[in-house]
């Protein structure tokens, strides 16, 4: 009894001894201290309330509720957490026990027989190779929480730029609309001095070419606005066809831009950026977990029996033994030195794919902000350019009356007027969907809805 008093120490010893560490993973390229431009304003967890737009927290807060592609991603989580544990199973000794009964009939009487058994077996983790695996599948667990993160940050985007844009067509629609009815009225006008032998044919039938055109864009805008419902009901877990939206057609004012922070900060706060250091981690420790496969392997087992022809008795006659196996690889064809070869690489990977999500988040920041700036810039020469068509629409239209010029120019200069009406509300979209890129690129995670009751069963049973 004392050499197993003996072998459980030297098995806790052995355990305690050969855990793997987990390596702290340094930057793998430079990065800037500071980006190019910081705003004033302290950033949001939750970035759409910035725009304090009821309508849109309530889409994304739906979307993160209800929205089924973010439900799988969860659902991969739970796969990862599983695994994880059934990893952590193997440095659990594993028990078996069986029972059995018979009875025989013959002339000699009917005898009796009980057993009893109880198994036992376990690998000593000799060189780490278990805990190796098991530290891996537990990294698994945090870059699938990351990615599950990450996919909240896309979908929450999405809603917004899906809103936004369906907004912009809302309010292109309204401005068609009147573009519509001046462009009727300009026929009218046209049919009026071509009847009295003021306009040429050919007058009437390019303001007549025009509001054709003008009709044409209508439908066109009506069915993006269509597409786009149809997006907003999918981002949001409902059925296109079975979702009404709020009827609004303003865009609303460009909130004050936020402040970028240190890059570092940001390597810290991305959850994409966490989600690639973590598989660099576990590919160090698939690697060493290899490393470790490849020497000899400690099994220890241990079983208990008992047998009697009654069960009173079934516990006075009983045999006990404890074995170990040592296993030394010795011909495997190089199958072992190549699974270490291809978890090195696998690792290189990892790294090579951080170093990459590293370089492209500083680029999505910085192409946010320089897009941003430059489209303000647009807006602004937009602006001046329709105050100049106004003005000169006016001009040229009077001296047209008075027969000053001819009616393409009148023509012209109506056509880049209402271009530019429509350019203006595309620019001022365009705008707010850079913003939205900058909150994306700097955001972090927020604490996400709870989905282990969120299933397509659970979802029926509440409709019914």
């Amino acid at each position: 009894m004392n050499i197993k008093y003996l072998l459980i120490c030297l098995v806790l010893i052995l355990m305690q001894a050969c855990a793997v560490p987990i390596e702290k993973i340094s930057t793998p390229v430079d990065i800037p201290e500071k980006f190019t431009q910081t705003g004033n304003s302290s950033p949001l967890e939750h970035w759409w309330l910035a725009f304090n737009d009821p309508q849109l927290n309530q889409l994304i807060d739906q979307a993160l509720t209800d929205n089924f592609s973010l439900i799988s991603t969860f659902n991969r989580l739970q796969q990862a957490e599983a695994i994880a544990i059934k990893d952590s199973a193997d440095l659990i000794p594993s028990i078996g026990a069986a029972f059995g009964g018979a009875k025989s009939y013959s002339n000699l009487g009917n005898p009796s027989n009980f057993a009893l058994g109880l198994n036992a077996s376990y690998e000593v983790d000799l060189w780490g190779r278990l805990r190796a695996q098991k530290q891996a599948a537990e990294l698994d667990v945090r870059v699938a929480e990351e990615n599950l993160n990450t996919a909240a940050i896309s979908l929450s985007s999405e809603v917004a730029i899906a809103w936004y844009r369906l907004i912009e067509q809302r309010s292109q629609l309204r401005l068609l609309k009147q573009q519509i009815q001046t462009n009727r009225n300009n026929v009218e006008i046209t049919l009026i001095r071509f009847a009295g032998a003021q306009s040429s044919a050919a007058d009437l039938f390019q303001q007549q070419q025009t509001l054709q055109a003008t009709i044409g864009d209508q439908n066109n805008v009506l069915a993006t606005i269509k597409v786009l419902e149809h997006q907003l009901a999918i981002l949001t877990g409902n059925t296109p066809g079975m979702f009404s939206l709020a009827n609004n057609q303003q865009l609303p004012d460009l909130p004050a831009q936020p402040q970028t922070g240190l890059a570092s900060e940001l390597i810290q706060r991305r959850p994409d950026l966490r989600l690639a250091y973590f598989r660099v981690q576990a590919a160090d420790q698939r690697t060493a977990s290899a490393i470790a496969d490849r020497f000899p392997k400690l099994s220890l087992s241990a079983s208990i029996n008992a047998t009697s022809p009654n069960l009173q008795s079934l516990f006075n006659n009983w045999i006990a033994t404890l074995a170990g196996n040592l296993i030394l690889p010795i011909v495997d064809g190089g199958r072992r030195v190549a699974e270490v070869e291809r978890n090195k690489a696998v690792a290189a990977e990892s790294l090579n794919n951080y170093a990459s999500t590293i370089q492209q988040a500083i680029k999505e920041v910085e192409d946010a902000l320089a897009q941003e700036y430059q489209q303000k810039q647009l807006i602004s020469s937009l602006n001046l350019q329709y105050s100049y068509s106004q003005k000169a629409t006016e001009q040229i239209r009077l001296r047209y009356m008075y027969g000053a010029i001819d009616f393409l120019r009148v023509l012209t200069t109506q056509i880049n007027q209402q271009t530019l009406e429509r350019n203006r509300i595309s620019a001022k979209r365009q705008l707010i969907e850079y913003r939205i890129q900058l909150y994306r690129s700097l955001a972090g995670s927020w604490p996400l809805p709870e989905y282990e009751n969120s299933s397509i069963d659970s979802k029926e049973q509440e409709n019914g």
